[in-house]
Formats: structure tokens, sequence, C-alpha cells
């Protein structure tokens, strides 16, 4: 008889993509609402497709969003409906969601028979693509990772407010991997409001959602089933779509992958647990089990682990795990030292406070201090070279250009120094205290002081090129773009001149802006005493996203790898997506944090006021080390030649291995 094989029946992919070309994909070009211009196609679905688009209301900024199309065509007029309340219902939810693995909702609308969801692009792949690039079984390191910030986006969903968030078909292929190893949670479709006790339909996806989801059930353990069925997967590339349901118990993780710890895969295994009540109840429960096992031994390890058996419910225990461990017990910071634990590799002690920054050229170590001098010291033994005197004290932190060291000072002047032997080429007198530091390129020194000026002077002679109007003291320090200069006044404001100090746009921020500006991506980046970062488009000064904190920000933003690092008073260290504001991180001080983080590898370094230098990982914000000091760290640490270099108040410069 004629007919289709089972191999050759279409597949759901094929079948969506006959449905799109029934209802006709968006071109390339097409714009939606007047502001959205098509780009492409990002995937197609059985009722809609996904669009990548560029928002033209920033006609000077590339911004990008992916834009969720619905097509209702069901001709049930109950099933339209029911498409349009979920479609809705996805809208509702995510604009309530503040987190950083959580795309961000800009704009809902509908165009006749199509809804539209206007949402932050994300850059990167699902976790179902780069199974299907794996020739080989992830690493438990990086599931692990995974699994621990997939618990804490679950954590946030399955304790919000006012009520719980269930996500109910978490899978690889809705988990987005972004360009620095952060997950994603995308395809909020199917996702509700959690009420106990309420029961509805039976949804999600087959293999991944557990027992009691099929009854119309969902609650917090139900997205843990979902997690350990995923974290399964990844391991041990068994997809659980091709096998028999709710037998993960019969395929053991270490039989197909032996460097997946005892530990690790007892845990997995409780979150398979037929009966919720034997799975850990909500993300935060196993997320702690998580936290456990980072600071256990990694490898085929088959002996005893402590706490194993406390992550599996009774029954479910694998052969190999003991059932005589105590259970678990919190476990410290991993790789934390405390003042006794490291040590400077020298420290150099100045006359008073040192809050200014340090800057490093020819293997000499230059800052200033409250002592009026402008210090010189090797950067490998910390011995002393020179010392320059000024009238006043210095918080301005020195800029280094042809051989020559420029530092502004309280006494009004800015000095040019040789490099070499601290000699004073020449001084120009500004009209007030001078706390902006100064940048040099083009052949001229670009630096502000109080008494509401920009100044430009030729770096060589020393003579006034121009002067910009600021009509308030300025103690941001200005950052030099390609034709353009960018700072901050104690007014309020972010302005960006010309070469030619010709003022091209101002942006008004609500209160005082002594933050040095970042440029990045043809935005620039800047704090404000008002609680707020921004960012502005740099070429006409217009918000594109800005973040507030709970306190003053003083410090300045420091941008590596698409990630903004800045500090605030509220003693926080930020980590922020670069091109939305959202916050991907926090690390929180007992003090203030006023200077500007420096980045080297991994590790982001900073002060603060509560007398600590810190040392915490890039990727998650973990503590590395911290040292106290005899004061407060005002200063921002300058790394280089693998060196971090920092001042504080009690008088000492210091120098640390990275």
């Amino acid at each position: 008889m004629g007919g289709l094989t089972t191999r050759q029946l279409p597949s759901k992919t094929d079948r969506a993509k006959s449905k799109a070309a029934q209802r006709g994909l968006l071109k390339a070009g097409e714009m939606l609402q007047a502001r959205y211009r098509i780009i492409g196609v990002l995937g197609i679905g059985g009722f809609g497709s996904v669009y990548q688009a560029r928002d033209m209301r920033f006609a000077n900024v590339t911004r990008l969003c992916a834009v969720k199309e619905m097509v209702n065509m069901a001709p049930d007029p109950q099933m339209r409906d029911l498409a349009q309340r979920s479609f809705e219902r996805e809208a509702s939810i995510l604009a309530t969601l503040d987190h950083s693995a959580i795309p961000e909702v800009s704009d809902f609308f509908t165009e006749g028979a199509r809804s539209y969801l206007v949402m932050e692009f994300i850059r990167g792949k699902d976790l179902e693509a780069l199974l299907g690039e794996q020739t080989d079984h992830f690493g438990q390191e990086k599931v692990l990772d995974w699994a621990l910030q997939l618990c804490d986006v679950l954590d946030y969903l399955h304790s919000h407010k006012p009520q719980p968030v269930i996500f109910r078909d978490l899978k690889p292929s809705n988990i987005m991997l972004d360009p620095h190893g952060r997950v994603r949670l995308i395809d909020f479709g199917i996702a509700k409001s959690f009420q106990s006790g309420e029961k509805g339909t039976m949804i999600g996806t087959e293999g991944y959602s557990p027992p009691e989801q099929y009854r119309g059930e969902a609650g917090p353990a139900g997205d843990v089933y979902a997690l350990g069925a995923t974290l399964h997967h990844l391991l041990t590339r068994q997809d659980p779509r091709m096998e028999p349901p709710f037998s993960f118990s019969e395929r053991p993780i270490t039989a197909v992958n032996p460097q997946v710890t005892a530990a690790f895969e007892a845990i997995i295994m409780r979150c398979l647990a037929y009966s919720a009540s034997d799975r850990f109840p909500d993300a935060a429960a196993l997320g702690r089990a998580l936290k456990i096992i980072t600071k256990m031994p990694t490898g085929p390890v088959r002996e005893v682990l402590p706490a194993a058996e406390s992550f599996v419910p009774s029954g479910q225990r694998p052969p190999s795990v003991p059932l005589t461990q105590p259970p678990p017990v919190a476990a410290p910071v991993a790789h934390v030292q405390e003042s006794d634990g490291i040590k400077p590799l020298w420290q150099f002690k100045c006359e008073d406070e040192i809050r200014s920054t340090a800057t490093v050229a020819n293997g000499m170590v230059l800052v200033g201090a409250y002592d009026n001098n402008l210090y010189a010291v090797s950067s490998e033994l910390g011995a002393f070279a020179w010392k320059f005197p000024t009238e006043d004290s210095i918080a301005a932190s020195p800029c280094v250009y042809n051989d020559n060291v420029y530092i502004g000072s309280a006494d009004k002047q800015l000095y040019s120094v040789r490099l070499g032997l601290g000699r004073l080429n020449w001084k120009y007198a500004a009209g007030g205290p001078i706390y902006s530091s100064p940048r040099a390129g083009f052949d001229h020194v670009f630096f502000g002081s109080d008494d509401g000026y920009l100044y430009a002077v030729n770096a060589t002679t020393g003579r006034l090129a121009w002067r910009a109007q600021a009509h308030s003291p300025v103690r941001s320090t200005p950052t030099i773009g390609s034709d353009h200069i960018y700072f901050g006044s104690e007014g309020g404001y972010v302005f960006a001149v010309s070469l030619a100090g010709q003022t091209k746009w101002q942006f008004q921020a609500k209160r005082a802006v002594s933050s040095t500006p970042a440029l990045a991506e043809d935005m620039v980046f800047v704090g404000s005493l008002d609680t707020m970062v921004y960012a502005l488009d740099s070429s006409s000064g217009w918000a594109i996203w800005r973040f507030r904190t709970q306190r003053p920000v003083v410090s300045s933003p420091v941008i590596d790898d698409g990630v903004l690092y800045i500090g605030s008073a509220d003693g926080n260290l930020y980590a922020l997506d670069l091109f939305s504001g959202r916050k991907l991180w926090s690390f929180e001080t007992d003090g203030q944090i006023p200077g500007t983080p420096a980045v080297w590898q991994n590790a982001v370094y900073f002060g603060a006021t509560d007398g600590y230098i810190y040392s915490v990982s890039t990727k998650r914000g973990q503590l590395r080390w911290r040292y106290k000091t005899g004061g407060q760290v005002i200063a921002s640490p300058t790394i280089a030649d693998n060196m971090v270099f920092v001042g504080a108040t009690d008088h000492y410069l210091y120098a640390f291995a990275t």
C-alpha cells in the first residue's frame, strides 16, 4: 500500500515551517508600529515566529530586539481565545519580572490577527543546539555552574510576589547561553502564577515534565523535576523524549559519564523522584545542596562522599552511595583569605592619606597624596625613586604622556613633571582647585577644575588651547573619544565637547556627576549622585538605559567583555549587562565603594570604605580574597605587570600579585 513510512513522516519543525509558509512570514525590512524594522527570522513555531528586529527609535545606535509573533489562525473561537489569553499571560508575567536571566519585555501590541511581544535580544545559543554540536559529554563543572544559575532564576520565580511563578517547561531548548557563559530563560509561553491546590490542563514537554503535571498540577517541585531531567540530558546526552517516561532511575548518569561524582548524581536523582514530596521542595533548597558539592572533589570518584546520601529520597539511592554518612554541614566561602592569609608584595608609606589612583609607567608607580607630594616608587620593589611637591593636597590621579607626568592639585595648578627625574617642566594655573584627573591625547592635556571649566592645554608648552564652560565644578575625569571629550559636572550634567571645545550635547542627571564616563559600543556610561548609572547615546546624549542603585554613585564604570562594573555608596559592586543595564550580579561590602574597579583576566579588584581591598570573580561575583588595610580605600586599584597597586587612607600604597 502507498503512503508515508514512519521515517518519512514530517517532523514537528517541518510542520511548523509549513504552517509558517501558509500564514506568511514577515520579510526583512518590514516595519511594525512604524518602529521595529525586521532583520530576519530567529525561529519558527506552530503558532508564530520569532524575529530579530532593530528598534528605529534609537536611530544613532543599532539597538536590536527580539519580536515574538503569535498568529491566531485557529478555526475554533474557543481555541483562538485560549491562544490569545496564553500570549497575553506571557506578556503580563514577563512585564512583572526583573532578573538578569529573564529577557526584559519592552512592548506588546496587536495588528490584525497577529500579536507581538518585543523583548530583549539575547545573543548566544540554546543548550539543545550546544548538545547537537557537542561530540563528548559536558563536564561536571560546567553543568554544575549552569545548574546553580538556573536555581537562582527559578528561586526568583518561585519566591515572586504577590504569587510564585512556575516556569513549567524547563528544557535545553528554552535555556540560552550568552557569550559570557550566563544562562537566560526564554519562552514563558506556558509559565503561570501558582496557587496551592490549583489544577489546570496538562502542559509541558514530554520527558521533561513531572508526573503530576500530566494531571494538571503545577508547583515549584515540578520545575525542580524538569531541571533534573535537563541536567541528566546534558550529562548523559540521552534525550528523555526518546526514552520511556519516568525511567531515569534505570539510566544512571555515571554509567555513561564516569566523570560525574556520586554526590552530583545523587542530587539529580532526588530531583527526578516520582513523588513531588521526595524531591527538593523548590529551587532554593536544590541550590543549597548544589553549593555544598562545589566544595567536593570532582573526577571519577566513587568512594564515600560527604553528605551524598542526604540528597536522595528513601528508596531512590544508587547502590554505590553509602547510606551512613552524616547530614550536610554549611561550607565556608571558597578561596577566601583574610589579611593574615594574603600579604602585599610590598607597601610604601607616604606622609598622609592616599586617595589618588596610581599610574604605572616605565617600571615606576606614580601616586599623589594629601601630603602635597607626587611620589614615584619602583613597581617591582616599592623602593622610593623621587617625589615632587605641590602647594596643596593631591586627590587627582597622575597621567603619563610622552615621558611626562601631569598632575593637578588643590593649589589650582596643573603640573607637568619629567617622568625620569621628577623635575618641573611647566605649570598652568586654573581658576579653582583641581580634583579632576588629567587625561592626555592629541598633544593636549584635558582636565576639569572647581572654577566650572574643562581645560585643554598644550602638552608640551602648557599654553591654553581652549576651555569649555560647565557652569559648576568639574571633578569628573574627562574621557577622550575619537572626536569628542566626555565629562560630568557637579551641577548634574554630562557633556560632550568637540576637540575644539564646542559643546555638542549635554545630558542632565538629577544630581552631581563626579563619575568618569566610559565609552563602548557608541555609548557613554556614567554614574551620578542621583543613585543612577546611565547609558547614553554617544552622538546625541539620549538615555538608552538607566540602572538604579540604593545610594549615590561616585564610582566610575569599567567595561570588560560586554559587562559594566561599577560601585555604589550602598556598598555594592554591580555587574551590569552592557547593552540592557540588567544586573548580572552584585557583591556586598560593609562600606561604600567610591573608586573605579579594575578587571584583570577573570577577577575584578576594588576597595571600600570598610578598609578592605577585594578581589572577586567576574563570572558570578564570588569572593576570591580580601585584605584589610589600616584605613579606608577611596582610591581605585591599578593593574600592571600582573600586579595590583592601590592606596589607602592609612598612608600606604600596596602592591599585590594578581
